[in-house]
């Protein structure tokens, strides 16, 4: 059994920027445990490259929900990074922090500390961002923020351009004063390259021999001495290891595998325990619960004008990218999908936008499951729009199946059990129709593929959203912050109620779902905790 002072479960997006910031400030020796592999494949490090590792099993838990009811019965894929980086090492790079308002109210609901006013400036000093320091940016910080809008592709700004004409103001910066308008998704890479928060966070801590790092190591349990967290139980190849926190043990394994392993350890809903054969050290029932995500839903056209599949399906287009990319590390290689897109109220009268758009200059409605779609694009010119309510009702859980650590938790995230959510989605759908009418985009769409021209009603638009619509990967709450043990699991400095040096640092500790994409709230969620450990 080796000892540390810090063990940090889980390489992902919080746990990356928790062991480099805690490396930073000298708080002793830290182990971080991830179950995947190293961050060595060239997939990873490519922008585009996405695509495959978005079916990779070897660098990605490749989960699914339950049999989602309001989904057609459909099971919903949910990719999570199985490799050091986590989910940053994987997804579309698009870095959104969330409304201000989002945080105001997570300090309302009993969280001192996580208003906007702290919680901006934490994103600041992890900041290293294209447009500079400002009141909105910081500059000078680990992790860089590209500015892609003199990047994308051509199709790109006349999505804006539409945008504009269907009511909706241009913003050059959604992570500015507002995050209202549409515009063009500042993304996390850095001269052409990922960047990951283990590149930005993790790799220059272990360069500097401040952090150890532990891979291809599941971590199958907590160990406790009474109510106080210890240490923790791994797996790796056929070994059992046993690692051994003279500090405090923090969890990071994201809104899945956090609650699973608490669980696995004895702590959450004592009759969900107590029906695998565990004995319940502490009945913690909100462990789990809470489980929210966003959902999307697309629109799909043939385009006259040519796309990102043309590109990406012709030889010469590819060897032309290739040689862009090598040698100057810019082009569609270097790029998310997820160019462009913004945020919409659905209503006039709605104090704050409650509603997300995408724009993506490619369509692969050929792709067949497990075949990322990127890979397999339409063999016409294609693009899409997309829409995803920002703050769903909807609500599900996180359960383990079994008490056998390698068999997935149950992840039943209820989408759409909430009708609000449904009749949100049919307002996007609306304003989805409203773009693609606009003097501009009429002019370039061919045909509509889907939904075809026969959605022209509400209810075949319901039966479609139900056909089609799809997380955009967002899973959080499972572990969430709050003052009341009975409905919450960390308080507000990330300790755990009712056990003594153990915290959780990711996702799952959101109080609300945070209006867009998580990774850049998930990471914050890592510079916020270490500021608690260190002033601790």
């Amino acid at each position: 059994m080796t000892e540390w002072d810090v063990i940090i479960v889980g390489a992902g997006s919080a746990g990356c920027v928790l062991a480099g910031r805690l490396a930073e400030a000298g708080q002793g020796s830290v182990l971080v445990i991830e179950a995947g592999p190293r961050d060595l494949s060239p997939w990873v490090h490519l922008p585009i490259g996405y695509g495959k590792t978005f079916y990779h099993p070897r660098l990605n838990w490749m989960y699914r929900t339950t049999a989602q009811p309001e989904l057609n019965g459909r099971e919903i894929y949910q990719p999570r990074g199985k490799i050091v980086g986590g989910s940053s090492a994987i997804n579309a790079m698009v870095y959104a922090r969330g409304q201000a308002e989002d945080f105001d109210a997570w300090e309302r609901l009993g969280n001192p500390g996580w208003g906007w006013t702290e919680v901006l400036a934490a994103y600041k000093r992890i900041e290293d961002h294209a447009l500079g320091a400002s009141d909105w940016h910081g500059a000078g910080g680990p992790l860089h923020v590209e500015d892609v809008a003199g990047e994308v592709h051509p199709l790109t700004p006349l999505f804006v351009r539409a945008a504009g004409e269907a009511g909706l103001r241009f913003n050059p910066d959604l992570n500015g004063a507002t995050s209202e308008g549409a515009g063009f998704y500042q993304i996390t890479t850095r001269a052409g390259r990922r960047e990951s928060a283990a590149r930005a966070f993790l790799h220059p801590a272990r360069r500097r021999g401040r952090v150890k790092l532990q891979t291809d190591t599941h971590v199958t349990r907590i160990l406790f001495d009474g109510r106080r967290a210890v240490g923790v139980e791994a797996r790796r190849g056929g070994e059992t290891l046993r690692f051994r926190a003279r500090g405090e043990v923090v969890l990071s394994g994201g809104a899945f595998n956090t609650p699973q392993l608490l669980q696995l350890s004895g702590i959450g809903p004592a009759e969900l325990l107590k029906q695998h054969g565990i004995v319940p050290l502490l009945d913690l029932p909100a462990v789990g619960r809470n489980l929210q995500d966003h959902l999307c839903y697309d629109h799909v056209y043939r385009s006259k004008l040519p796309s990102l599949n043309d590109a990406l399906l012709s030889w010469p287009a590819r060897i032309g990218m290739a040689a862009n990319y090598l040698l100057r590390r810019r082009g569609p290689l270097a790029l998310s999908v997820n160019q462009g897109g913004g945020f919409f109220r659905t209503k006039p009268e709605l104090p704050r936008p409650d509603m997300q758009l995408y724009f993506s200059p490619l369509s692969y409605e050929r792709a067949i499951p497990g075949v990322r779609a990127l890979m397999k694009p339409d063999l016409f010119p294609g693009f899409s729009l997309s829409v995803s309510p920002c703050r769903p009702l909807s609500r599900g859980h996180v359960a383990i199946r079994s008490p056998n650590p390698h068999v997935a938790p149950e992840i039943a995230p209820n989408y759409l059990a909430e009708p609000e959510d449904l009749g949100e989605l049919l307002a996007g759908a609306r304003y989805l129709h409203r773009l693609a009418a606009t003097p501009t985009l009429s002019a370039v769409i061919d045909s509509a593929i889907r939904p075809g021209p026969e959605a022209i009603d509400a209810e075949a638009h319901v039966a479609d959203i139900r056909a089609n619509a799809y997380s955009v990967f967002h899973p959080c709450r499972t572990c969430r912050m709050g003052p009341d043990p009975r409905d919450a699991v960390v308080d507000a400095r990330l300790r755990l109620h009712g056990i003594d040096a153990l915290r959780v640092a990711d996702a799952s500790i959101f109080p609300t779902i945070p209006s867009g994409n998580i990774n850049a709230p998930a990471m914050m969620v890592g510079e916020r905790v270490a500021a608690l450990m260190s002033d601790a």
